[in-house]
């Protein structure tokens, strides 16, 4: 019951720090293996509690403690790092573990009404594919937009510091290098 009340306690703050985004990046080494080693043994638990069940119910609760674990260890990995590919990867493990549910719960219907079912899963999983390929792509934009903004104002603040001479020059290059990332 302990280990069960601090796995819903960690799943609270991992949520949490999903949330939060990158302002959390960065989650430290001892707090972040603790943390895996709660995800590894909530898993456990969850996977557990699927055994009093049976036929298709009990592949789909298997389904979704894989999926809470992926999930939770993606969510993890990015708050440990703050990477974008970790973001990228958590958001897809999202939609993973949402698509492999939903097809598992498919099983339960037969005929028409199974593959409409699966087409359903399918076209959610799609899009949600899509979204992600295609926020990358705006990310990417705006990251080279802001990259030739900063080369351009760096550009005509140089411009400005060559009106000035020997440690005036000096000292106004190297503070446009500075302030523009150059």
């Amino acid at each position: 019951m302990k280990l069960q009340l601090r796995s819903t306690h960690l799943l609270c703050a991992l949520t949490l720090f999903g949330l939060a985004g990158v302002a959390s990046a960065n989650l430290a080494q001892p707090a972040y293996g603790m943390a895996k080693d709660e995800v590894k043994a909530m898993y456990k638990i969850e996977r557990d509690k699927c055994d009093s069940l049976s036929g298709n119910a009990k592949d789909v609760c298997v389904e979704r403690a894989k999926g809470q674990e992926k999930v939770a260890l993606a969510n993890l990995e990015y708050q440990h790092t703050g990477r974008t590919k970790d973001r990228n990867d958590y958001l897809e493990a999202r939609y993973e573990a949402r698509y492999q549910v939903a097809k598992e719960m498919c099983d339960d219907k037969a005929g028409n009404a199974k593959d409409v079912c699966v087409t359903e899963a399918k076209a959610a999983h799609d899009k949600a594919k899509a979204d992600l390929k295609a926020n990358k792509k705006i990310a990417e934009a705006e990251n080279d937009a802001m990259e030739a903004k900063l080369k351009a104002d760096y550009k005509v603040a140089n411009e400005r510091c060559d009106s000035l001479g020997g440690y005036a020059k000096d000292s106004c290059q190297a503070s446009a290098k500075a302030r523009y990332f150059q």
